[in-house]
């Protein structure tokens, strides 16, 4: 695997590129403050944009690594901060049913404003990571989870070619444990996408 750092991407809709610091202010507003986008995440709501600046001044300072992968998503049409999308190391999980490569295996995930949910956007972003993964950082697996009360989730790994694996944990920032739906995707193997 060749790692690549955060490139730019983009689709009909979208475009995928890093996050600067004057993203806090939107980003805060948009989803990072709301409790119905980060019921599911791994870290809990932003009590305030400063909390959201520290954040992407720490992911700003990433991006130099070229093992680092976090995607602001905006809009093509006006370039409206809509979410987010990051492909980092997963947990470690020996559940897997299916042969899959040696770990560490990569994750995508993903947090969009509750205005851009069902419009498709989470999925048309996560194929173009996975496009990306596959044909220009030479990945060859990626795992991804939702949680279970979260199926909404696991539709947008399907649609982009995810394959359900076998049920898991995963765990929040703060320690509490998550029941999960765990999926993979494995050039040539999962799935139809990034053969």
């Amino acid at each position: 695997m060749t790692h690549r750092g955060t490139v730019e991407l983009a689709t009909p809709r979208l475009v995928l590129r890093r996050f600067t610091t004057d993203d806090a202010k939107p980003m805060f507003d948009t989803w990072a403050s709301d409790p119905a986008v980060t019921r599911f995440l791994r870290w809990s709501p932003h009590r305030d944009w400063g909390a959201t600046a520290e954040l992407l001044h720490e992911w700003c300072k990433n991006y130099a690594r070229l093992d680092f992968y976090s995607w602001a998503v905006c809009l093509r049409a006006g370039g409206t901060l809509i979410g987010s999308i990051a492909v980092g190391t997963a947990e470690a999980d020996d559940g897997w049913q299916r042969p899959v490569p040696p770990a560490p295996h990569w994750e995508p995930g993903y947090a969009y404003g509750r205005a851009y949910w069902g419009r498709g956007y989470a999925t048309e972003a996560l194929c173009a990571v996975r496009d990306f993964w596959f044909a220009q950082a030479g990945g060859d697996f990626l795992a991804c989870c939702h949680a279970v009360e979260n199926p909404a989730s696991g539709r947008v790994m399907q649609k982009a070619g995810f394959a359900y694996d076998h049920d898991a944990f995963y765990h929040r920032f703060d320690g509490s444990a998550v029941a999960c739906r765990v999926y993979g995707l494995k050039k040539g193997m999962y799935g139809t996408a990034g053969t």
